[in-house]
């Protein structure tokens, strides 16, 4: 996404770079991160930054409104605010997607996403983190998503790897197996 050039990665660009100019780099990633939680955690947040029915003036009132309840600080809030402006608020959430992305790549880490059937116990994402720095990734950031239908183990993706020990496809491996030999 990094290298994409979309409409996101403008937003997410242009706020890199007011946050540095402003040395408060570590303090909007920080905001920048709560406001993704934000929009996953509150489903009535979501559906006034999705809805593509809601007039700017009613979009940012309500977002801004949470935004200063919150206590986000003002170089978001104004992002927030210019992405209501030019009606691109549905893309927010890949804004803060893509402003991560840009913070980790300069930063040199490298994201691992990971899907699991169960949440991951901080014993299991230490024991994860450490079994990847051990096969040469260093300074890795996890990116957990809970997918049932995995039945257990878990899927990593790290770069262009895929890595896939979960039970789903084992399954699928049998069935296949099953299939040929009949």
């Amino acid at each position: 996404m990094i290298g994409s050039g979309g409409v996101e990665h403008r937003y997410a660009t242009a706020l890199y770079s007011h946050a540095e100019d402003l040395k408060q780099l570590d303090q909007i990633a920080s905001e920048m991160e709560s406001l993704g939680k934000l929009i996953q955690a509150s489903a009535d947040f979501r559906r006034v930054v999705e809805s593509p029915v809601l007039d700017a003036r009613a979009q940012s009132a309500a977002v801004l409104a949470v935004l200063d309840k919150q206590g986000f600080s003002a170089p978001v809030r104004n992002l927030v605010g210019v992405v209501v402006a030019n009606r691109r608020l549905a893309a927010l959430p890949r804004i803060v997607v893509a402003f991560a992305d840009l913070l980790a790549a300069r930063r040199g880490v490298l994201l691992a996403d990971v899907a699991t059937a169960h949440p991951l116990s901080d014993v299991q994402r230490t024991q994860l983190i450490a079994r990847l720095t051990e096969a040469g990734y260093s300074n890795v950031r996890l990116s957990e998503k809970v997918d049932p239908s995995l039945l257990g183990g878990m899927v990593l993706r790290i770069g262009a790897r895929l890595y896939d020990t979960s039970i789903r496809s084992r399954l699928q491996r049998l069935q296949y197996a099953m299939k040929g030999a009949a």
